[in-house]
């Protein structure tokens, strides 16, 4: 353990787990002070909205917690709307990005981190709840990462909130990434007065999308939130550590997955087909008992799509509805509207409508892979072969181009014919072998490529001077992990438990399923499709991920892939009949 850290037992369901936390740095001091500066409750008021700050709530243990609240100057019966995060409750420059976008005026100075504006929503009727949670800031406790407990006091804030004398009674939640996250979890503890919510790009599952997608864990953009989140008065959750003393699931890590059966309100979801949070965003959806929930998947960078005036514009007609009980179109918003992309900035159709995720019209087909000839074919390839690649070649600095790198990879590609379009979900089944270990990292790409074999990025926003290339369509695997949960695994969508490593033996072949999360992408006549397998992370050399993602895997020797006779190995695509087509490209 690192220095000053200690270890609490806490009961998870039927297991006693102890956690490791890590001792926060404190709020206040001459490195954090920007962030939180020392506590000075006080009440302002400018431009008609009123703001308190460093209000004092009582948690149910009692513990107190510290929040700001907005809310336009002089007006009762308003509606809240809570962002939940760890990052402290005000603006501050914790994103170079972010802080352009308070420059050029798209998020005002007032604007806590990844959170509802409260220059935008004041005016508009609506109260604002920033929150330090428990162990933030001044916030009394020990920091906890998402779960039951950072659920339980997001409820205890709410029902706080609803008992205001200018309060309707009305709380939702907005946000993305964290701030949308936590509202998994404090939705499902089923607060009273929580009317609806609007998690926007949420990642779901920590295990499986966060610290070990795959298997494998991801030890640095984690690391990077840790060292970020460890400001309060006392501990914070160390899930770095936590992955790697516990690496298989378990208790504790069940219980970071959102109860969805017991979310019934309204919600408003979205995804971004080109983020971490996109697996998250569409199983949520797929998982909670709401009868009333919308999706919209996009492919722009979160923050920009949070502040699109059309999108604001969107969100607003929810709320409107259901906190403050107005009539307007939004029952008529179609259940799910999806980005189409094509390649670079050019969307092939924008929201266009439908009525459910994935798509019931979805016609699976199977790509086989020929290790012989590197192509994929619709048909099976009779005769066996197979492709090896060394997996222990060190790739922590991006590669300066792909064909540098492709003498440590696997690759397959096959041309279209004639348009076609994958919405939904992807699954790479592979034959695989291990020479020199008893384990396997597989990292899998699916990449557009243009007719003469280039690979075609889709490039999405983070600002209006950033812009990012994505590199593919990932999935991950760490191969003694590929038990499959057979209840709730689909032909197209494997899920694994987690819980029962299987080493690979000498000269073992077996088959696994790798998961590869959902987009939507159009393919024009003579463009390629390619299926990248290898024992690294390939990014492009100016991914944001690049910068900020360290996977500790396991590999050693050489992996050999195997295709053809007995090795059906494929990737299953999801095409959509061109008949429901019609096109509408929009330049985003």
């Amino acid at each position: 353990m690192m220095p000053g850290a200690k270890e609490v037992s806490h009961r998870f369901g039927d297991e006693e787990i102890r956690v490791i936390y890590r001792k926060s740095r404190a709020a206040g001091a001459e490195d954090t002070k920007d962030r939180f500066p020392p506590l000075f409750p006080s009440v302002a008021v400018e431009n008609g909205i009123r703001l308190e700050r460093d209000v004092s709530v009582p948690m149910r243990d009692g513990v107190t917690i510290y929040v700001d609240v907005y809310r336009p100057d002089g007006v009762t019966d308003l509606p809240s709307i809570i962002g939940w995060t760890p990052y402290g409750k005000r603006n501050h420059v914790i994103s170079p990005q972010w802080q352009t976008l308070v420059r050029d005026g798209v998020v005002s100075p007032m604007a806590k981190f990844e959170c509802p504006d409260p220059a935008y929503w004041c005016p508009r009727g609506y109260a604002i709840i920033n929150p330090d949670p428990r162990g933030v800031g001044f916030s009394e406790g020990d920091f906890v990462c998402f779960g039951t407990q950072e659920g339980r006091d997001g409820f205890d804030l709410i029902e706080w909130t609803a008992a205001r004398e200018w309060s309707s009674g009305k709380v939702g939640m907005m946000g993305n990434s964290w701030a949308a996250m936590s509202q998994w979890y404090i939705a499902a503890e089923k607060p009273p007065h929580l009317t609806c919510i609007a998690p926007w790009e949420g990642t779901s599952d920590i295990y499986r999308e966060f610290m070990c997608w795959g298997g494998i864990p991801e030890v640095g953009f984690n690391g990077f939130l840790g060292d970020n989140l460890a400001i309060g008065p006392g501990y914070a959750e160390d899930f770095v550590n936590m992955a790697r003393r516990y690496p298989l699931m378990n208790a504790y890590w069940d219980d970071k997955v959102p109860r969805f059966e017991n979310i019934e309100i309204p919600v408003y979801a979205t995804a971004g087909w080109c983020h971490f949070h996109l697996r998250g965003a569409t199983e949520a959806f797929q998982s909670i008992a709401s009868r009333e929930k919308w999706l919209r998947c996009h492919r722009d960078f979160e923050w920009i799509d949070d502040f699109y005036p059309e999108n604001l514009a969107d969100i607003q007609l929810y709320f409107d509805h259901y906190l403050k009980g107005m009539p307007n179109s939004w029952p008529l918003t179609p259940r799910v509207r999806i980005d189409v992309m094509d390649a670079g900035e050019i969307d092939f159709q924008h929201w266009r409508p439908e009525s459910e995720f994935p798509l019931a019209r979805t016609r699976y087909e199977k790509l086989f892979l020929d290790a012989k000839t590197g192509r994929l074919t619709r048909t099976p390839v009779a005769n066996e072969s197979s492709v090896s690649y060394d997996a222990e070649v060190n790739h922590e600095v991006p590669p300066v181009s792909y064909d540098a790198m492709t003498r440590h990879m696997a690759n397959f590609t096959m041309t279209f014919d004639e348009d076609t379009e994958l919405t939904g979900y992807l699954k790479l089944k592979l034959w695989v072998e291990a020479e020199g270990a008893d384990d396997m990292d597989l990292f899998t790409t699916v990449q557009k490529l243009d007719e003469e074999g280039n690979h075609m990025s889709i490039r999405y926003q983070a600002g209006d001077s950033v812009s990012y290339t994505h590199p593919g369509l990932p999935g991950k695997l760490r191969v003694s992990l590929r038990e499959l949960d057979e209840k709730r695994s689909k032909e197209y969508k494997p899920f694994r438990n987690y819980r029962h490593p299987q080493p690979l033996k000498p000269n073992e072949i077996v088959p696994v399923d790798v998961e590869i999360w959902p987009t939507s992408i159009f393919w024009h006549p003579g463009q390629q499709i390619r299926v990248v397998v290898s024992g690294y992370y390939f990014r492009e050399k100016d991914w944001w991920e690049a910068a900020l993602f360290t996977w500790e895997t396991i590999n050693r020797g050489r992996h050999i892939i195997h295709t053809g006779g007995m090795y059906d190995s494929h990737l299953l695509v999801p095409v959509i009949p061109p008949k429901y087509r019609t096109r509408t490209y929009t330049y985003r």
